[in-house]
């Protein structure tokens, strides 16, 4: 029998439903430490969750060393290693979660700042496309985390009430766009987010498997501490 609910969900992406972090870190660690600087997880961390277009880690990496790097190039080889270490599979719970919020017929929308050919790229190979009645990525935006935007917006696409919806997210940043696009938000912070200030959160938990359509909807409702 299906469940009509009345409320939404709305997934972050990255560092959530698959771990792209964790590859993505090690790729440029691996290149910094071939020009034989040191890039660490704390320096990493901070920018979790943040998307921007002048960042880039191997301007930095010319500047530490003072050397000039052809940055084009290693960006090709940082994508190249990336694809190499990724394992392309949903975290912990993350299907499951999926597939009940799915059979109750909860709206699920995914909102994320990356770029759409990563984020189409990755979700069909995860085979978790389907699940989605919406997808808003970094390209469908003005502004991107932590600003609500992209919450707003996909709140908007499932025609449900941001103080109806409940967001998922690893980052203090990503947490801070659902908070304040009105939403209740669960953190679910992966070993690169774990130091981040998640204490805006409604919920916290250590992977999806703890999450289920009940407890959800509860938070909603303002149920469950």
């Amino acid at each position: 029998m299906t469940i009509v609910t009345r409320f939404a969900v709305i997934f972050d992406f990255d560092g959530l439903i698959v771990d792209s972090e964790t590859p993505e870190f090690e790729a440029h660690r691996q290149i910094f430490a071939e020009h034989g600087v040191e890039l660490t997880p704390e320096e990493w961390r901070d920018e979790v969750g943040i998307w921007s277009a002048t960042r880039n880690w191997f301007t930095r990496l010319g500047e530490i060393t003072g050397r000039p790097v052809d940055a084009v190039a290693l960006r090709e080889e940082k994508r190249r290693r990336f694809w190499q270490v990724i394992k392309m599979e949903p975290l912990p719970g993350v299907r499951a979660l999926l597939d009940e919020l799915h059979a109750a017929a909860v709206p699920l929308a995914m909102a994320s700042s990356s770029e759409a050919w990563w984020i189409n790229r990755a979700a069909a190979q995860l085979d978790v496309t389907r699940y989605f009645r919406t997808i808003v990525t970094g390209d469908d935006v003005s502004h991107r985390k932590p600003h609500p935007e992209g919450y707003l917006l996909a709140a908007q696409r499932l025609g449900v009430a941001p103080e109806c919806c409940v967001a998922i997210e690893d980052s203090q940043h990503g947490l801070a766009a659902a908070k304040a696009a009105g939403m209740k938000g669960v953190a679910i912070p992966n070993w690169l987010t774990a130091e981040h200030d998640l204490d805006a959160a409604d919920l916290r938990v250590t992977d999806a498997t703890a999450l289920n359509v009940g407890i959800l909807a509860r938070l909603v409702s303002g149920g469950v501490k």
